[in-house]
């Protein structure tokens, strides 16, 4: 079963898909990469280009769910906040004109099931992703890495869903 992570951008949106495969507890990493989006083009023109690249990317590693951190706002970046949740929403729209359940993760959550610590660092993300998913690299940039945290936590979710619905 595959998992399509986004971290979702105006500028750069990272993705990543993961595979719970029979037998293994812990998911594989398929492909990882960004959407490098025009920062001088408009929002809508932004938004349209992240919408058919993210229709390109579920056509082509056909997830059978997608994920997506929810909207952290920070009082001194509320502006950053509400420009992000454009780009949510494109993935929200992706997934749901495909029938693709979607699971949200805050960010707290995300940096504490891959580091244990919850307000960890881009690099401490990165530097966790690194060793979980055995890449002799940092994903670069750091959407990489966050968007394969947000995929791994939807498969571990799903995981610990399907185990604990077999041990009743």
């Amino acid at each position: 079963m595959r998992f399509l992570g986004i971290d979702p951008g105006l500028r750069i949106t990272g993705y990543a898909c993961v595979e719970l495969r029979p037998g293994t507890p812990e998911p594989a990493l398929i492909e990882a990469g960004v959407v490098r989006l025009n920062a001088k083009d408009s929002i809508p023109a932004r938004l349209r280009a992240l919408h058919e690249e993210l229709g390109a990317l579920i056509n082509e590693l056909n997830p059978a769910r997608m994920a997506v951190e929810e909207v952290f706002v920070h009082s001194a970046h509320v502006s950053t906040a509400v420009v992000m949740g454009h780009g949510r929403g494109v993935v929200l729209l992706a997934a749901a004109l495909r029938d693709l359940p979607i699971d949200e993760f805050a960010p707290a959550e995300i940096k504490k099931a891959l580091t244990g610590r919850g307000q960890a660092s881009k690099e401490q993300m990165q530097r966790a992703v690194m060793q979980q998913f055995s890449l002799r690299t940092l994903p670069e940039p750091p959407d990489v890495a966050d968007a394969i945290a947000i995929a791994a936590c939807a498969a571990r979710r799903f995981t610990g869903a399907r185990l604990g619905s077999t041990a009743q």
